[in-house]
């Protein structure tokens, strides 16, 4: 099976694989709220949507809107699991020949690219969460739960309590990519794939979290030198920062 040239080509074949989310302007209720409250999550924080809010931009009433969901939090639940179809309804397997770590790093690409649409919502979420510890715990709890679909779609065992741990640690360090990806203006996501592959680095060097993986593979090696270069020009502090 012919192999990617280099790991630049995660963002396009992220691209062409994963399923779009539902069309706003249709679809089931469900759907209408979802997407009504990801518009509003844009421009408001979640302290400040109100379910009123949500029934009224997604063109249904109260009782219809209860039907469906009990609050802002579990209409984000909802579409977290949403994504977490998209990426499992992927084809993967152009990756099965691909050492773990890569298959990984594939995944969660194809991950960010789900999101996409949503991008400011994440960010207006992620800066709630700094400030709502609360908010924060729930949010990891569906990391978490995610980062165990992840896993398993990348080939590596997500069960039982280690499983638990790898899924936990995998949330943390995917949390501080997500950092910089919502501040990331490359298309080609250069910045966002520097911090995924260090990312994944500290939790198989720090945390022990992907202790059983294949060691970098000889290819990316070989990308670091170059990564490492650009950065003596100073763009190196940015994604530091940003990570």
């Amino acid at each position: 099976m012919a192999r990617r040239p280099a790991r630049k080509s995660a963002a396009k074949s992220a691209r062409s694989s994963v399923q779009r989310p539902a069309a706003t302007t249709a679809g089931s209720d469900r759907e209408k709220v979802i997407a009504a409250f990801l518009s509003l999550l844009a421009e408001t924080p979640i302290e400040g949507i109100g379910l009123a809010e949500i029934a009224a931009d997604a063109g249904i009433s109260l009782a219809q809107l209860r039907g469906e969901f009990a609050s802002p939090i579990a209409i984000y639940a909802a579409h977290v699991k949403a994504i977490d179809r998209a990426v499992l309804a992927a084809d993967l397997s152009d990756m099965a020949e691909e050492p773990p770590r890569e298959r990984l790093f594939d995944v969660l690409m194809r991950r960010l690219e789900a999101m996409a649409p949503h991008r400011e919502a994440v960010r207006s979420l992620l800066r709630s969460a700094m400030r709502n510890p609360p908010l924060a715990f729930a949010l990891n709890g569906f990391a978490m739960r995610s980062q165990q679909w992840m896993l398993t779609a990348a080939g590596i065992n997500a069960s039982g309590p280690r499983g638990m741990i790898r899924a936990q640690g995998l949330a943390l360090l995917f949390g501080s990519v997500l950092r910089a990806w919502t501040g990331d203006d490359d298309p080609g996501l250069a910045r966002t794939m520097a911090a995924l592959d260090r990312a994944l680095a500290r939790g198989q060097r720090i945390l022990g979290l992907l202790d059983d993986l294949s060691h970098i593979p000889s290819r990316l090696c070989r990308l670091r030198p170059r990564r490492r270069r650009r950065g003596r020009g100073g763009d190196a502090d940015e994604e530091t920062a940003t990570a």
